[in-house]
């Protein structure tokens, strides 16, 4: 089951790139950008609680679905573009092993307990 949930992630990775590659905007901002969620792990700062909240508000990919679509229906490209980063961005991360958060601490998540 672990390889074919990876493998899913890959896809997700995969049409997160291919959703960026219909914006206009040149390839390299998504390699500068790709890395930018992870802004959400300053939440850490106070506490695990807050913690939890902010990383998994920044990796959560209903929320990212959800900004690309109101960017979508809008014709914002800037919103479209932030929610294919938090999209791709969550993908990779899942990939790598790193889930959501629990409250508990950074290195609890829905994946299983990371450095196991």
């Amino acid at each position: 089951m672990k390889t074919t949930l990876k493998l899913e992630e890959v896809m997700m990775f995969v049409l997160g790139i291919y959703l960026f590659s219909l914006l206009d905007y040149p390839w390299w901002w998504f390699l500068v950008l790709i890395l930018t969620p992870d802004i959400g792990m300053v939440g850490y700062i106070f506490g695990n609680k807050v913690g939890a909240f902010c990383y998994n508000l920044f990796h959560h990919k209903g929320v990212a679905i959800l900004i690309y679509l109101v960017g979508a229906y809008f014709s914002i490209p800037l919103c479209q573009l932030i929610g294919v980063i938090l999209f791709s961005h969550s993908a990779l991360d899942r990939m790598l092993g790193y889930g959501l958060k629990y409250d508990k601490g950074f290195k609890f998540t829905h994946l299983g307990e990371i450095g196991k």
